[in-house]
């Protein structure tokens, strides 16, 4: 059941009325690849999906599949399935007749539905449990059957809709496994939708991370992460320290950035060019950040800790440097003493793991 088909999003712009839900979107996406559109509510991603599965049509721009333009097929005639966030699985059919519902719809006789059902509840790992309702299935196993019953018809690509947002914490983490897994076994195009970013980090071949209709960086997760190209993507993905400042020196792929915290060097993100004098701000990964032991660090921080907070496996540090607070996480290691509020400390990073990019909007911050 493998895919060898490619999605492409040829300069696809979605418009409903004057607002624009989609930006000229343009990317490829491989054939047996797990992809995930990675963004903030209202961002466009879901409009995506659904141009994809054939619900919404693009205003601009075309939608192919395997090559073919998928202009005027309609949702049932393309090789695409989709499983909502709500499952949709109907509670007074059994788990198998919940299965092979799509293969009913197309008139394939009942032996064989039965049959195709068994095989897929034993891919899922939920052998024997065909004849259960739906009601005696935990949280992650009605989400297994709603993907055995997409995988029923067979398709080409499967598109899912933030399909883990109602589970609890360690149910979802459980699920990210479970889903890579059974999608490296079909070897299908996985095309997810999600607004937690550890959903997309940890699944992904690659993410598009979105931001108001536009795609601002498509990458393999560790690239996003370690080496976001917008301002919007390194305040987005993951916790990020922000100082903005302007350019003092730029040089051989690095830059010196002149802040309220003083003179800071980074990686030029991208290899940009930078001129002294062009606005730009500095972002350092808490876990980037260590306390200072001597003198040999470029990039020195001196500041007050304000709190510091015990989350089990690691500490984070609330340092206040002039009006802005810098984060800083230290691993749990048995060791280290907690550091007491009102203390004076001096942070130190390597040039090379500070990012340099230029001002432009960034992710809200959740109160």
């Amino acid at each position: 059941m493998t895919s060898n088909k490619d999605v492409v999003l040829d300069h696809v712009s979605i418009r409903f009325g004057a607002y624009t839900a989609v930006d000229n979107a343009f990317l490829t996406i491989k054939g047996g690849e797990f992809f995930s559109f990675l963004g903030p509510s209202g961002c466009g991603k879901t409009t995506l999906l659904r141009c994809v599965s054939g619900f919404v049509d693009p205003t601009e721009g075309r939608v192919l599949i395997g090559g073919k333009d998928m202009r005027d097929v309609s949702p049932n005639k393309r090789p695409t399935a989709l499983i909502f966030q709500n499952l949709a699985l109907f509670p007074l059919m059994s788990v198998a007749e919940n299965i092979a519902f799509p293969l009913e719809v197309r008139g394939v006789g009942r032996k064989e539905r039965r049959k195709r059902a068994d095989e897929l509840l034993d891919m899922i790992a939920l052998p024997g449990t065909g004849d259960k309702k739906v009601h005696e299935l935990s949280g992650g196993q009605r989400q297994r059957v709603a993907i055995a019953r997409a995988l029923a018809v067979e398709p080409d690509i499967l598109l899912l809709d933030e399909p883990l947002s109602a589970l609890d914490l360690k149910l979802r983490q459980h699920m990210r496994t479970e889903l890579r897994a059974i999608q490296q076994r079909v070897g299908l195009t996985f095309i997810y939708i999600t607004h937690d970013q550890g959903e997309a980090l940890t699944m992904s071949d690659r993410v598009a991370v979105m931001n108001t209709g536009v795609i601002e960086q498509v990458d393999a997760p560790e690239a996003v992460y370690n080496r976001p190209k917008t301002a919007f993507v390194a305040s987005f993905v993951g916790e990020n320290n922000a100082l903005s400042g302007k350019i003092a020196s730029a040089e051989s792929g690095y830059a010196a950035l002149e802040t309220p915290a003083g003179l800071l060097h980074g990686v030029a993100a991208g290899g940009r060019h930078y001129k002294p004098g062009d606005a730009c701000i500095l972002f350092v990964r808490p876990e980037r950040l260590m306390l200072a032991r001597d003198n040999d660090s470029v990039n020195r921080i001196v500041g007050t800790l304000e709190k510091e907070e015990f989350e089990g496996n690691i500490r984070i540090a609330h340092v206040r440097i002039g009006n802005a607070m810098i984060r800083i996480s230290r691993v749990n290691d048995g060791l280290s003493a907690p550091l007491a509020p009102g203390e004076n400390v001096t942070l130190a990073f390597s040039p090379d793991n500070a990012t340099v990019l230029p001002v432009s909007s960034m992710a809200e911050v959740d109160a």
